[in-house]
């Protein structure tokens, strides 16, 4: 069951890169002005709590400075403070982003390819259910595919067969880091340089005007977030129950052999 091992594989993962429908360009999204910050003397995680303001995203609480809504999506979300935290240098021995607090990037380039992950595991976890799974063979066993639980199809398929999906995904990690390294500053959260542009990949021929493309990103960006929230879900699910989520659902819709005995509160046929 190759689609399950790869959804397993890319939950545990976490610098790995799957690829979704919508990309990001080399095209950023106009900012908003940020407000005048107040300093306090103290650490600047202290003064971007000190600027704090209403969270959208959680009306009871306040968003940090740091989070001024010049973000695509910034909805005030930060009840642990991350984005109050200097950012490392990745990728940029030791220099440029070290110790810029409020540079969102790198922490929207970890969500963008956590949520593109764990999009991928969503179907990954549905699919073979659905739609049925790879065949084995005499050299596989003709059951190596078969379990419909992701975690315990990990320890039945054979090695090679998640050795080469290792391999594949550290091939597509390796280009990411090059074309950030490559484009240094002027990278923009995201970008595989796969859709719409010139001289990029556009399989789908994509030519979104410039309103359409930002919605794009937006839904891209919602799509990440609940695909790593239904991903921990499937996940603990499957911990819990031993068994497939299309199994799951399927027990959930058959009535009990004890419905007759009990007597059945809904009339037949629903």
């Amino acid at each position: 069951m190759k689609l399950a091992i790869v959804s397993l594989l890319a939950t545990s993962a976490a610098a790995f890169q799957a690829p979704t429908m919508t990309f990001s360009l080399g095209r950023k999204s106009k900012a908003k002005k940020a407000a005048p910050v107040k300093k306090t003397g103290a650490s600047p995680s202290a003064d971007a709590w000190a600027n704090a303001g209403p969270s959208l995203a959680l009306p009871f609480a306040t968003a940090p400075a740091t989070l001024d809504g010049s973000m695509l999506g910034d909805y005030g979300f930060d009840p642990l403070g991350f984005s109050t935290v200097p950012v490392g240098p990745w990728f940029t021995g030791g220099e440029g982003r070290q110790g810029e607090i409020g540079n969102l990037s790198w922490y929207r380039e970890a969500e963008l390819i956590h949520g593109r992950i764990a999009q991928v595991a969503v179907v990954g976890f549905l699919a073979p259910g659905l739609f049925g799974t790879l065949p084995g063979n005499d050299w596989t066993g003709a059951d190596a595919y078969s379990n419909l639980n992701p975690l315990d199809a990990f320890s039945q398929v054979p090695g090679l067969a998640i050795l080469q999906i290792f391999l594949f995904m550290s091939y597509l990690e390796i280009r990411r880091i090059n074309i950030i390294k490559e484009e240094g500053s002027a990278y923009l959260p995201g970008d595989l340089r796969i859709g719409q542009g010139e001289g990029r990949w556009n399989p789908f021929g994509l030519q979104y005007s410039e309103g359409d493309y930002e919605e794009k990103r937006l839904q891209e960006l919602k799509h990440c977030r609940l695909g790593m929230i239904g991903v921990f879900g499937l996940w603990a699910q499957a911990q819990a129950s031993g068994v497939g989520v299309t199994e799951q659902i399927g027990a959930a819709l058959t009535a009990p052999e004890y419905y007759a005995k009990a007597g059945y509160f809904l009339p037949e046929g629903i």
